[in-house]
């Protein structure tokens, strides 16, 4: 499984972004999928989880009420919408594929994208 991130740019705070991750086959529909984000000098740390049939969310603190995830498993693909961003959310975001395990731990997750940059300015 080969998954493509894509949606980064840069952004003012306050602004909007939706990020795709797109699965190079069907495999992922029958999969739990996560974002993660990493900034410079910091741990790669959880954002937001989604379970297979998309009935099922979960957010980091850092995020809830201002991030959704969501997913068309007819296209394979999942989705990070992003609303009122600050500057402390820039970071490389990733996604992946869970395959058991807590949904906030890295551990749990194969198949990571290759990340697509976020850049919020203030």
């Amino acid at each position: 499984v080969q998954l493509q991130a894509s949606g980064g740019g840069l952004v003012q705070a306050g602004g909007s972004l939706r990020l795709s991750c797109a699965a190079s086959r069907r495999t992922s529909s029958n999969n739990d999928m996560g974002w993660f984000r990493q900034a410079p000098g910091k741990e790669r740390e959880f954002v937001a989880g989604i379970s297979w049939r998309g009935e099922y969310v979960t957010y980091a603190d850092s995020v809830k009420g201002r991030f959704t995830i969501s997913r068309d498993n007819a296209k394979s693909t999942v989705y990070l919408q992003m609303n009122s961003l600050k500057p402390e959310d820039t970071a490389v975001y990733y996604c992946a594929v869970r395959i058991s395990g807590s949904y906030t731990s890295a551990r749990s997750y194969r198949y990571w994208g290759q990340g697509t940059l976020v850049t919020v300015s203030s």
